[in-house]
């Protein structure tokens, strides 16, 4: 501390911090086509590890899954979406902290009817099905600790049916019903920057009703599926045409603002030092060194 004047200024500590408290989002599943499911939320996980000094810790940040493209007629899709990418914080002598990506929603295929929801940090949920063509949503990462829900079913019936939604990491997708698509799991909250935010919201799911996304930037469904919000992990919304692409993923890590900054970092994270912490920001991969 000191006055310069009359105003007192603080100046970072001389050391690095023996541990950091972060918050790790993986990218979000994609939605699917014809009548397609929600995408899954990426994974989330919040806790406190120890670091080292004059280490480099790398830093990974997944992408959002792309969405489904439907060919129209009935046929399997011209393009399949994909699951979410993982994401992580690594380094020497330091035990992986790894989200798992959200999976991608169900979609049609005329050999299989409509596809389960995939398996994720938070499952993604099943395509729309008529009448004997039952489907699953895909199973969350349960854990310890969980990352994630799963995501919910369709809606089988005679005529269109409806889509399950994405699951998020507060709660499975909602249910599908008579031709309304289910809505996205909630999402959970974190104030790790200061500011109480939702990340990681499932898909809503497609039918003559859509369903919404789940808070924490998940994505709504229709023609064509809106994609999840980035840098929240939220899945996509299931479409009609094309399903969503997952939301990115973020990492942050905070400290006290009584250690020194970090010795040096790549990926341009953001700093910020407010209520007694040092956070840092990365909203793409790349490392830091305390």
């Amino acid at each position: 501390m000191s006055l310069v004047g009359g105003f007192t200024l603080s100046s970072p500590g001389a050391l690095p911090p023996p541990q950091i408290e972060y918050l790790i989002v993986a990218g979000g599943g994609g939605g699917g086509s014809a009548l397609g499911g929600g995408g899954g939320a990426g994974g989330l996980l919040t806790g406190n590890a120890n670091v080292s000094s004059s280490v480099t810790y790398t830093v990974t940040v997944g992408a959002g899954g792309s969405g489904s493209v439907s060919s129209g007629g009935g046929g399997a899709p011209s393009s399949v979406g994909a699951n979410g990418s993982n994401s992580a914080i690594s380094g020497s002598g330091f035990t992986t902290i790894t989200c798992i990506g959200g999976g991608l929603g169900g979609y049609y295929t005329a050999s299989a009817g409509q596809t389960n929801g995939a398996d994720g940090g938070s499952g993604g949920g099943a395509g729309g099905g008529g009448s004997g063509q039952g489907r699953s949503g895909g199973t969350g990462t349960a854990g310890p600790p969980r990352q994630g829900y799963n995501g919910s079913g369709n809606f089988a019936q005679d005529g269109a049916g409806a889509a399950g939604a994405g699951g998020g990491a507060g709660a499975a997708g909602g249910s599908a019903s008579a031709n309304t698509g289910g809505n996205g799991g909630i999402g959970a909250q974190s104030s790790i920057t200061g500011t109480a935010t939702y990340y990681a919201g499932g898909g809503g799911g497609g039918a003559s009703t859509n369903g919404t996304g789940g808070l924490g930037g998940g994505g709504n469904a229709g023609s064509t599926g809106a994609s999840g919000t980035v840098n929240t992990g939220g899945g996509a919304g299931g479409g009609g045409s094309t399903g969503g692409s997952g939301g990115s993923g973020i990492v942050i890590v905070r400290y006290s603002d009584t250690y020194s900054n970090a010795a040096s970092t790549t990926g341009s994270p953001t700093l910020t030092v407010s209520g007694g912490f040092r956070i840092y920001t990365f909203t793409g991969s790349g490392s830091i060194t305390f």
